[in-house]
């Protein structure tokens, strides 16, 4: 791990800025793991339970979290709030697309059923929101803001506690509970519109400009190719 490990300037316990060995996060958690102190022991069972935790919802839901994570860091346009924003309405997706599923729902259909939500939320359809932000193929989600973001979980938790409560099964009633579902988070919408006296629904994106690529060095860029793959 040497080649790994940089020298930095730190406090040391005189007052004085002082070089110090330090590694990144990974790099300290690797040295960690080769210690055979008893003392290292709490760290390791915390690290045996980290990683339990991370493989249980990686087996309950099919998302690696923290490799969705590292994919939008190495973009580097997106605040740690906002990614951990993208995260959770990741994980509220694919609990209403869970209970899509065991609802009879076709993948074909789940198109139909989102767009209903978006439609209701925002007042405009997804294809129209994905023009104001200029968008083509882009993942419209990628390139909301934060609270759009947070408008279109709303939109689909309330759609899935709705299918549990109503016990809703078939297209026609999935339909229904969409249609309630993003209108409630429509009506949250127009009340923050109202208070803030603008538009919830934004033309900003995440859209890199052409000279923001130059700026990042090659190493950076081929992780974010490989991150894309």
């Amino acid at each position: 791990m040497y080649d790994k490990i940089v020298r930095l300037k730190m406090l040391a316990p005189d007052g004085k800025m002082r070089a110090t060995d330090a590694g990144d996060r990974e790099t300290v958690l690797r040295i960690l793991q080769s210690i055979s102190s008893p003392k290292a022991e709490p760290f390791k069972l915390f690290l045996a339970e980290s990683g339990e935790q991370r493989l249980e919802t990686m087996e309950r839901t099919g998302i690696d979290i923290e490799a969705e994570r590292r994919k939008y860091r190495l973009k580097g346009c997106y605040s740690e709030d906002w990614i951990e924003k993208r995260i959770q309405s990741i994980l509220v997706r694919n609990e209403l697309t869970q209970e899509w599923d065991e609802r009879g729902v076709q993948k074909k259909d789940y198109g139909v059923l989102t767009n209903i939500i978006a439609k209701e939320t925002f007042d405009i359809e997804p294809q129209e929101h994905k023009e104001l932000k200029g968008l083509q193929k882009e993942n419209l989600r990628d390139h909301m803001n934060p609270m759009e973001l947070v408008l279109t979980m709303l939109g689909e938790v309330t759609t899935t506690e709705l299918h549990r409560e109503r016990d809703s099964q078939g297209i026609p009633k999935l339909r229904c509970d969409a249609k309630d579902g993003g209108a409630v988070a429509g009506r949250a919408r127009e009340d923050i519109e109202q208070q803030l006296g603008t538009s919830v629904v934004s033309s900003s994106n995440y859209l890199l400009s052409p000279k923001e690529p130059e700026a990042l060095q090659g190493s950076l860029i081929e992780e974010i190719a490989r991150a894309e793959e």
